[in-house]
């Protein structure tokens, strides 16, 4: 795929200062770029790199506007923009239309036209593959299962009976949708499993990572709503709810039953306890456990930070101390008031 800057600005907007003509085939970084790709500029820290990039074009802010002799698309949101000369420079594939001779569909199952079923996919009954969907090499769609149009599932999905993923959405190798989430009882001294009869609702324009595994319901639905975006190696339990455009970084557990808001960013290997609500617009820190709802936008940290072991492990002994710590501070307050008040 190649365009030219003209056709790109044409095809995504922004404002085009120099020469439309330039051919643009990649994208690259200020570092690496080459006369036949487009780099970007953000932070006015890598200005200095300006100097040396070989970029046939470069996106930036309306802030740099006057500082730059070179040609230039200016945009509101560089990165965004960047990401999105990307993806017009590197579309996916369209589906090949066909099953392979190895794929074993169950004849109630529902294909849809442009439909590509690689080696060793198994479909079972009453499930439907809307239009266009690609399912990857050993991917399993169990019954009643819905996938809408042009979803695209990579290799080894496994998608248990009665789930659904709307349309545009991908799932990436390894991943698991609805395997039972972790229910049990105890009774008279031995753990009995609660039958997990809920499905997944996964909605528009999804991405779920690698090896993420989403658990269905108990009663009611797991879901997921549309653009939410997940990372690898995520672990979200049985009646979660994820609301619409989140964005999860890798190794997040949330446990059952927990509401997570529109529009929230959750950093890496964080932790959400069972039961708890998250409001529209929060922002958690990477390794951050929550164990309580959150109820106002805002970011909210709890990692504590590393330091060499020996000073480690004499602040942990403080913070072990810390509530008989506090109880003395209040008693001492107390005794000073009171002796306040005495004179």
């Amino acid at each position: 795929m190649a365009f030219t800057l003209t056709s790109i600005v044409e095809h995504l907007g922004g404002e085009l200062l120099g020469g439309g003509g330039i051919v643009i085939r990649q994208v690259a970084t200020l570092e690496k770029a080459t006369p036949d790709t487009i780099a970007f500029l953000a932070n006015e820290r890598y200005l200095p790199q300006l100097k040396f990039t070989q970029a046939g074009a470069v996106i930036i802010g309306d802030n740099l506007r006057g500082a730059l002799d070179r040609t230039c698309i200016v945009a509101a949101n560089p990165y965004s923009y960047f990401a999105r000369v990307s993806a017009l420079l590197n579309p996916e594939p369209e589906p090949l239309a066909g099953q392979h001779p190895t794929a074993v569909i169950h004849a109630d199952a529902k294909i849809g036209e442009g439909v590509q079923i690689g080696p060793g996919v198994v479909i079972e009954e009453y499930a439907v593959i809307g239009s266009h969907c690609c399912v990857g090499a050993g991917s399993y769609i169990g019954a009643g299962s819905v996938l809408g149009e042009r979803v695209r599932l990579y290799p080894h999905v496994i998608v248990y009976k009665g789930c659904s993923i709307a349309k545009n959405s991908v799932v990436h190798s390894g991943a698991i949708i609805g395997a039972d989430g972790f229910g049990i009882a105890m009774d008279d001294g031995r753990w009995i499993k609660v039958p997990q009869i809920g499905g997944v609702l996964i909605g528009e324009d999804v991405e779920i990572g690698a090896n993420t595994t989403i658990d269905r319901g108990a009663i009611e639905d797991t879901v997921i709503e549309d653009g939410v975006k997940l990372d690898n190696q995520i672990q979200i339990a049985h009646n979660v709810r994820i609301g619409a455009h989140t964005a999860i970084a890798a190794c997040v557990g949330i446990a059952g039953s927990s509401r997570v808001g529109r529009y929230c960013r959750i950093g890496g290997a964080s932790g959400i306890a069972g039961h708890l609500s998250i409001a529209d617009h929060v922002e958690i820190s990477a390794h951050t456990l929550v164990t309580k709802s959150i109820t106002e936008p805002g970011t909210y940290t709890g990692a504590y930070p590393f330091e060499a072991n020996r000073d480690w492990r004499r602040n942990a002994a403080s913070l072990r101390n810390l509530g008989e710590l506090t109880e003395r501070v209040r008693a001492l307050e107390k005794a000073l008031d009171m002796r306040k008040k005495g004179k």
